[in-house]
């Protein structure tokens, strides 16, 4: 903070410790798209404690089955397949890195149908 008069620093640094805690508040927003239907979703990544909660939720959200991830079979059986795009572009699977590290590189999800994400699986 700058101007006249001058501002102590106890303010500044208060100012500064509020601001940084309203970063770690804010929640962690992705847009959510499923092939086939006609319009998007928008969720907050930290409601979601791990890859179950966040895919009941799609599945509850989409009226869809996307099944259990297993990392020898992927997504086997199900007709859709969650992925999403990281922080450099590219499509992954949901389920391939851990939760953390999922909820810090995604920037989108996408429910592909599980015939065009055959590519991604490994």
């Amino acid at each position: 903070v700058v101007g006249w008069p001058p501002v102590r620093s106890y303010r500044k640094n208060m100012l500064q410790i509020k601001k940084q805690e309203s970063d770690y508040s804010c929640g962690m927003y992705v847009k959510v798209s499923m092939d086939g239907a006609a319009y998007l979703r928008k969720i907050d990544l930290k409601v979601y404690k791990n890859y179950p909660e966040l895919l009941m939720a799609l599945e509850n959200m989409f009226k869809c089955t996307i099944g259990v991830y297993s990392e020898r079979e992927g997504y086997n059986g199900s007709d859709y397949v969650p992925t999403y795009q990281d922080k450099d572009g590219d499509w992954m699977l949901a389920g391939d890195v851990p939760w953390d590290m999922f909820i810090n590189s995604c920037t989108r999800l996408r429910i592909m149908k599980s015939t065009e994400a055959k590519g991604l699986a490994h």
